[in-house]
């Protein structure tokens, strides 16, 4: 083991091409160029951090937000080695910085596993930089090296000596890339950094935003460090769930050769939450360590509930859905040589992994329920209630099935359709209420947009039952207007878009307090039924003015306060303001102009940042625990607009 930790050197250093092309199509590099793209960057350079924790040189890691929305990214690892690479003739680090594919990721004797984008990441957020310094320090010496737009401006310099040792890294993301925003969101970095510091226990990641101070005159700044992992992972996603265990079952160990890590818990809720992670990387689209987690799961309950003699005088059949209602687990698994498949490339293919995970989980569990006899009756009587909702459910959504066909006869009566067949270019509005409803059938352009008006508030689906859900009236219009249906041979719960009838479905509601609860009802919705919807860029929330400013024959439109006193200030006295509180308060024209013109209006497309915050949000809002809201609420009150 010493021989490996002397290893890493300049030779473990592998350049495998160059990176022209970076800049020229950064998307596939780093996803987007928007929010998530700018944010992705600060995540490579942390997983260089993390990669030497993994590998047992790092414990703890700084993440700076500085005033310009530059960041500074601190560890105390080995340092990059900055002696001379034999083939390229420059000093490691600089190879490390302009080179795609370098990285001593590639050398097993100094990383067992690695996440990020394995070697790409740090000369890509170098690539995409404006500016970017890095200092070393290593031997006791500190070296540094600047680069502009992915370029080296000198070569490595040695500056001063010094008893620490690590990397700093501090970049500032390049404009003419990142046109959208340059602004770093401090809660969607921290929202990572924790999740980070759960995955990888013992490790202390600090988020420091020189942006902004406290009360107490501090930057505001945030440390995350976890002692139990996983176990505590669970405790902060379920944190707004009814917990039906005393404690978490947890497991760690490996399993031909494969390190495994499970958590898992019993909620009263009706959902199932399960996340997976490869190498710190979150597989939102699962892959073979979570089938290997649901076949370990299903396998062993099963074989103890038969046991039991609890099952023997039911009706119907358990499923292996029903032994996941209500349950909340994380799987994290190590791998070596990581297989990624499907389309954002964030399933794991590796098939011996399935095989260790499930004997991972059937080990683990057959000794909890052995060793707590309480809990695993607890857990039966939850999958025996979870089958019998199951069944009646199955019956609801057959009744929503059954009407939900392309002909015309079987879409809802309140549904006002469009002319155009291509889905592609077909929009649905979501309305919120019948007299909004009939304003917006009159204002839009019938050719490629429908209307569909929804009575009231929608049954809340994070505290109802499955198949109350699709007996509701509203969400059986929402399903058979857009004519998708649930359950496949491989999934029941997994949603069938191949006859999605509208490619962008816009959720339409009055720009005040009870408009912003029944949009967030609905998003509820798309979450827990329809998120593969979200995920594939087909959900969108209208944003209607809250003000029109006139003067003699001049109008504005303001959708916001600063917006209304700048056109107020512009038209001087005798300027008008009128407050829209509703969207029946606008005229059809007057809708069409502001909300529903595709030249005009402003369209906010729902994206799920943060899988895990996303769940822990919503169950956070609209579950039955009322201090987390409480304490939400009172957090962001300075952010909402309350009318009096």
């Amino acid at each position: 083991m010493s021989e490996n930790k002397q290893s890493y050197s300049a030779d473990s250093i592998q350049a495998l091409e160059g990176m022209e092309h970076v800049r020229m199509r950064p998307s596939m590099y780093i996803g987007d160029v928007g929010s998530r793209g700018l944010h992705h960057l600060v995540y490579e350079v942390v997983d260089n951090s993390i990669d030497e924790a993994l590998a047992g040189h790092c414990n703890e890691i700084s993440v700076i937000i500085n005033e310009d929305n530059s960041v500074t990214t601190i560890d105390d690892g080995r340092g990059i080695p900055v002696d001379i690479h034999k083939k390229e003739g420059v000093s490691a680090l600089e190879v490390v910085m302009t080179k795609i594919g370098a990285g001593g990721k590639f050398d097993k004797d100094s990383y067992k596993v690695s996440g990020g984008l394995h070697g790409v990441g740090v000369s890509c957020v170098n690539a995409l930089s404006e500016s970017l310094k890095a200092t070393v320090y290593r031997d006791g010496k500190v070296y540094e090296q600047e680069y502009e737009l992915g370029k080296s401006l000198s070569p490595v310099k040695e500056v001063g000596t010094t008893d620490k040792r690590g990397t700093m890294v501090t970049f500032k993301p390049d404009p003419t890339i990142f046109i959208h925003t340059l602004e770093y969101s401090y809660d969607i970095l921290a929202s990572r950094l924790r999740e980070l510091a759960y995955l990888n226990k013992g490790i202390t990641v600090i988020l420091i935003d020189k942006r902004h101070k406290d009360e107490e005159g501090e930057f505001v700044n945030e440390t995350f460090h976890s002692k139990e992992g996983l176990k505590e992972f669970i405790k902060f996603l379920d944190g707004n769930r009814e917990p039906l265990l005393k404690d978490v079952i947890s497991f760690e160990g490996e399993k031909n050769g494969v390190p495994v890590e499970v958590a898992m818990a019993y909620n009263t809720s009706y959902s199932e939450n399960l996340h997976s992670y490869v190498n710190n990387i979150n597989t939102h689209e699962g892959g073979t360590h979570l089938s290997g987690f649901r076949r370990g799961l299903t396998h062993t309950l099963k074989k103890y509930a038969d046991g039991s003699g609890m099952l023997d005088k039911l009706k119907f059949e358990i499923s292996g859905d029903d032994f996941r209602e209500g349950l909340t687990a994380i799987i994290s698994v190590k791998v070596s040589e990581p297989q990624f498949e499907g389309q954002t490339k964030t399933k794991l293919g590796n098939r011996e992994v399935s095989s260790s995970v499930s004997q991972a989980v059937s080990e683990m569990l057959t000794d909890y329920l052995e060793e707590h006899p309480e809990d695993a009756k607890i857990i039966v009587q939850k999958v025996i209630l979870a089958a019998q909702a199951r069944t009646a459910a199955q019956k609801a959504r057959e009744m929503v099935q059954r009407k939900t066909v392309m002909s015309l006869g079987g879409l809802p009566g309140k549904l006002s359709d469009c002319s155009e067949q291509d889905p592609a270019k077909c929009e649905v509005f979501l309305v919120e209420g019948d007299s909004a409803g009939g304003t917006a059938k009159q204002g839009r352009d019938r050719a490629f947009q429908a209307i569909l008006p929804l009575r009231g508030k929608i049954l809340n689906v994070e505290k109802a039952m499955q198949h109350k859900v699709f007996e509701n009236e509203e969400i059986k219009n929402i399903f058979t207007a857009l004519g998708v249906t649930i359950g496949t041979e491989e999934d029941s719960k997994a949603l069938n878009l191949s006859k999605l009838r509208y490619h962008k479905v816009v959720i339409m509601c009055d720009a005040d307090i009870d408009g912003s609860h029944i949009a967030t009802l609905i998003l509820t919705f798309f979450f827990r039924y329809m998120k593969e919807l979200i995920e594939g860029g087909h959900i969108y929330i209208a944003t209607p003015p809250l003000y029109l400013v006139k003067k003699g024959a001049k109008k504005e439109y303001a959708w916001d306060d600063d917006q209304r006193d700048m056109i107020v200030q512009n038209y001087g006295d005798g300027a008008k303001i009128q407050r829209y509180k509703g969207l029946g308060e606008m005229n059809a024209t007057q809708l069409w102009d502001t909300t529903m013109n595709p030249e005009f209006r402003t369209l906010r497309k729902v994206e799920i940042e943060n899988m895990i915050e996303a769940d822990r949000i919503f169950s956070m809002l609209m579950g039955d625990e009322v201090p987390p809201r409480r304490e939400f609420i009172e957090k962001n009150a300075i952010y909402a607009n309350i009318d009096a």
